[in-house]
């Protein structure tokens, strides 16, 4: 029952009182300060103490009861000027106020305090390790925190009480000394629930997960009854491992012990799902969830991301925002990659907005995700600007500005900001080099690619990765030198499939059909269901006109029930996506498009395109050639762009996207169209962007 208020009447009386009654007033001041703790009333615990002082009570008789009042009010600096003025205090004050501090993350102030205590002779007890055994494991202090270990022991203190076992399984798992921490658990008497957590979570952050769920097996079979901490972890590791059987039996034990769940191991629960696959039983469990907390729809809006569900992740974000629950910068960084994927650049501005009202423009995570989303947006001036605006560079963050560069054909900026990477601080690592390499492939930059590739050789200490040879062979490849580009798969200890195929596109390109043929065999036997291998060889045999080999080929496809993934361009238009395939009239406004297509051909005629028929990979006549080559998906694309775009005002470019490489027909023919209507095109395909602007591309018509 609440204790009634006390007036300054009182406190007056208790003044008299104490003047004419010493040993009363005694009592009735620790009745006071009683009173003061039940009601966490720090106002009235300073006008007792004050009281005291100015009535000559002496205080300090009641120093021990003054300091717990104090604390339990969460005056933490009150009580520590009443315990400083104590001649001595009792091992509960002592006790008390290192654990205050290691509850407010004032952790070098509670060792400080710890090792006061043991220099002034104050034996430690259990209460005392169990608190600065955290402090040490806060600190990262390894080598204290074994000390004190050895001192627990030495002072007699029982290691298999639970109370003071799990605060050394949480220090040593913590400190990553899981074969200590496992050794306390061990021999711990009478495991509970914390003690059984406490392990279970540091298997899980030490990536340990097949003991975290063997770990939680045990527990749940020896009586142990889990709590949220405990799902919460276990459920993380089932997710990082896959184990989709574990995660599934999990459920099921939290069904039916049907305690009310909290939503740290929902939100673990839907992960776990989300990382198997299962979007639609992530879905329900987050439905089934009464109040989610900003964690809990950064989880969702993740999982959506990692598994190609971009557009509902951005369906969340909206659901989020206008569920009033405020997102953070690990949520609009998440929602960050899902418009890099689908370079959804409107949306990317309007997180970017939304980020700059909450303040949290200036973030880390949700700066690098902005570089990325405009680099992968064709704006690589935006993401330029706030790589510039950052007041600290990291590795993640200049990996990210190396490859927008790269993808945006900026080859020679890649280079000269990987230059300024070679400081300690700065440390190149494998993503470095895959991205500054991606930037020589795609800029021709033969020699600067062999000076990089020279330099992981010799210089990194990790060697040079499959992706930095199959970037190197691109390379060579693209600038005709396959001889070169195949000893140097040949040199790779085990060369992949990527890495021949990146061999196998060079073959393509330069129409080289014996090492085509050899470099397709060596594909074949690691993977013999490879379709790329088959299409690319189909597609060299079409542009040489050996159509009988075609026929096989396509042939041995459907043989194999391989599919070609048909080319297809898209453009977004008033927030609305318009996608387009060769030939394609089911467009709403297809009588349009193609009326404007036939005038944009004419215009391009007259500035000197020539429709290219090496191209067309079918067997027709010259004059069904050259008709095919206007009505592929770029160009249709293109012209939606150029119509929707005609009322525009300023120079906002059209921007279409392609799932494959961009043609090269419809390359030549872009440029044209660039200089006809005056507007810059943005073209991004599998590969690369492609900005065509006045007659003339980024890519220097090589890529």
């Amino acid at each position: 029952m609440r204790a009634p208020p006390f007036s300054k009447a009182t406190l007056s009386t208790l003044v008299r009182t104490q003047r004419a009654a010493p040993r009363t007033t005694s009592d009735t001041y620790a009745t006071l300060l009683r009173r003061c703790i039940a009601e966490r009333s720090l106002d009235k615990a300073r006008r007792v103490h004050l009281h005291m002082v100015m009535s000559g009570f002496p205080h300090l008789s009641l120093g021990n009861k003054l300091v717990d009042a104090y604390l339990k009010c969460g005056a933490v600096d009150d009580a520590r000027k009443v315990f400083d003025a104590m001649p001595k205090p009792h091992i509960v004050s002592w006790n008390a106020l290192v654990s205050s501090y290691v509850r407010c993350r004032r952790t070098h102030e509670a060792v400080r305090l710890y090792k006061r205590m043991l220099s002034e002779g104050v034996v430690a007890d259990e209460f005392t390790f169990s608190s600065v055994l955290r402090a040490f494991s806060d600190l990262g202090l390894v080598a204290q925190g074994a000390t004190a270990h050895g001192q627990l022991v030495v002072s007699c203190v029982d290691a298999r009480n639970a109370f003071v076992g799990s605060a050394l399984v949480d220090m040593y798992a913590k400190f990553g000394r899981l074969r200590e921490a496992r050794c306390v658990y061990d021999r711990v008497h009478g495991k509970d629930v914390i003690l059984a957590t406490a392990l279970v979570v540091g298997y899980t952050q030490n990536g340990e997960y097949s003991e975290a769920i063997e770990l939680f097996g045990r527990i749940v079979k020896d009586g142990i009854h889990p709590n949220d901490f405990t799902f919460a972890s276990v459920l993380i590791a089932c997710g990082n491992t896959g184990d989709l059987r574990k995660g599934l039996a999990i459920h099921g034990i939290m069904a039916k012990i049907g305690n009310k769940l909290c939503c740290s191991s929902q939100t673990s629960l839907l992960t776990m799902y989300s990382r198997c696959g299962l979007i639609d039983d992530a879905m329900k469990v987050f439905v089934d969830i009464l109040d989610p907390s900003t964690v809990t729809w950064t989880a969702i809006i993740g999982c959506m991301v990692c598994n190609h569900r971009e557009e509902l992740a951005l369906s969340m974000l909206r659901g989020m925002i206008h569920s009033s629950v405020r997102p953070n910068a690990f949520t609009l960084s998440t929602a960050l990659r899902a418009c890099s994927a689908l370079a959804l650049f409107e949306q990317g501005k309007l997180i970017h907005a939304f980020a700059i009202k909450l303040g949290l423009d200036s973030n880390r995570f949700v700066c690098v995700a902005l570089i990325d989303t405009y680099g992968k947006c064709g704006r690589i001036e935006m993401a330029k600007i706030i790589f510039d605006d950052l007041p600290g560079l990291d590795v993640v963050t200049m990996n990210c500005m190396i490859n927008a560069y790269a993808q945006n054909g900026h080859g020679v900026e890649a280079l000269r900001l990987f230059e300024t990477m070679k400081v300690p601080s700065l440390e190149p690592n494998g993503a470095t080099f895959t991205g500054v390499l991606s930037g020589c492939t795609n800029a021709g930059l033969v020699e600067e690619g062999r000076r990089v590739f020279s330099f992981i050789v010799d210089k990194y200490k990790c060697g040079p990765s499959s992706d930095h040879y199959a970037c190197m062979v691109d390379i060579l490849g693209r600038a005709g030198k396959l001889e070169e580009a195949e000893r140097l798969v040949c040199e790779h200890r085990n060369p992949d499939k990527v890495l021949w195929r990146s061999l196998l596109s060079a073959c393509r390109l330069h129409g080289k059909l014996e090492m085509a043929k050899r470099v397709a065999r060596n594909i074949l036997k690691l993977d013999p269901a490879d379709d790329g291998t088959y299409i690319l060889l189909s597609n060299i045999y079409a542009s040489l006109g050996q159509w009988d080999e075609v026929i096989s080929m396509k042939s041995a496809m459907r043989k194999m029930k391989l599919k070609k993934e048909p080319a297809m361009s898209w453009i977004e238009v008033d927030r609305k996506y318009h996608t387009f395939m060769a030939g394609d009239r089911d467009h709403l406004q297809a009588e349009e498009i193609y009326k404007e297509l036939e005038e944009l051909i004419r215009r391009t005629k007259e500035l000197g395109y020539v429709p290219n028929a090496r191209y067309v990979l079918q067997e027709m006549d010259e004059v069904e050639k050259e008709r095919s080559l206007y009505y592929h998906s770029e160009k249709l694309a293109v012209t939606f762009g150029v119509m929707s775009s005609s009322n525009d005002k300023g120079d906002k470019p059209i921007t279409i996207f392609k799932n494959l490489r961009v043609c090269g027909d419809c390359h030549s023919w872009i440029k044209l169209v660039s200089q006809v209507v005056g507007k810059e095109i943005i073209a991004r395909d599998a590969k690369r962007f492609h900005h065509f602007k006045n007659g003339m591309c980024s890519c220097n018509d090589y890529w």
